[in-house]
């Protein structure tokens, strides 16, 4: 087999995490064959206002400037918590403070009562789609992309800024097709993989995978149950197993033309498990299944 190694990120939503938390899984996750992180982007946890949870951007920063490797980036960025005047400096400055690292995950915001909430727009899914769609053309103008005509901002990436747009629709993966480098597949509707792929162009494919790892000396039943109470309404998107039948459902996504999984653990990424699962899944893969 000719597929490439896949490549991994830690999806680790910064929601009751102290600082220090998300930094030392940051480093773990470094030290154990992951190749970035991604964070969530909200101005209140989604489904548990009541607990804490850092802005997006500057924990990306933040855990940018303590770490050498990772790559850094967002499941996703809400575009209209931003002028994309605003966003497209963030994204370079973030991008060359960090060698080349950061990736730009943008959507169209996924909570409307959040939007509605804090005053951020009434618009419907249509026109915060419409807006997203003319972000992305402004952010490639404010990048002094060839045939884009408009003010230009300085400097500009010294080094290209891939783009991640995730989503099924119909209009998003149109915006897909035209702007993104990564296409994403949401962890619940992982079963559309193989429909989907006709409409996604000449992006490259990622999937965002809930995980309950088993680890070793734990007891395979007591973490399923767990996992499926926690995070059971994931349906496809949860998978439960220890590193070998990990590495299987895994090297079976690679065969279908996925390149990027986003892990996202049912014990919310505790050091030991990324340990773990770097050194026995992402190390030990099959050697059909690696480069």
């Amino acid at each position: 087999m000719n597929n490439p190694a896949p490549e991994w990120f830690l999806f680790l939503p910064q929601i009751k995490l102290r600082v220090e938390d998300i930094v030392e899984r940051a480093h773990v996750a470094e030290d154990s064959g992951f190749d970035g992180i991604a964070f969530i982007d909200h101005l209140v946890a989604p489904g548990a206002e009541q607990l804490p949870l850092w802005e997006a951007m500057t924990v990306a920063a933040w855990v940018a400037a303590r770490t050498e490797r990772l790559r850094i980036g967002h499941l996703v960025l809400c575009d209209s918590f931003r002028h994309p005047a605003v966003l497209a400096k963030e994204a370079v400055t973030l991008q060359e403070a960090s060698g080349g690292r950061f990736e730009l995950g943008l959507g169209a915001g996924s909570v409307p009562h959040e939007l509605v909430g804090f005053d951020i727009t009434r618009d419907r899914a249509a026109a915060r789609r419409d807006r997203l769609r003319r972000s992305l053309e402004l952010l490639h103008q404010y990048w002094g992309a060839p045939n884009t005509e408009g003010p230009a901002q300085v400097p500009s990436p010294s080094t290209p800024i891939p783009i991640v747009i995730g989503g099924t629709s119909a209009p998003l993966l149109e915006l897909v097709r035209g702007y993104a480098t990564w296409w994403n597949l949401p962890a619940p509707q992982l079963n559309r993989l193989s429909e989907l792929l006709p409409e996604i162009g000449s992006a490259r494919i990622s999937i965002q995978q809930m995980v309950g790892f088993v680890g070793h000396g734990q007891d395979a039943a007591e973490v399923r149950a767990r996992s499926s109470r926690r995070f059971g309404q994931l349906g496809d998107g949860l998978v439960v197993g220890d590193a070998a039948q990990l590495s299987t459902h895994f090297g079976e996504l690679v065969e279908h033309g996925v390149e990027r999984f986003y892990v996202w653990f049912t014990d919310f990424a505790a050091p030991e498990t990324l340990a773990e699962f770097g050194a026995t899944v992402i190390r030990e893969m099959p050697r059909a299944y690696r480069s």
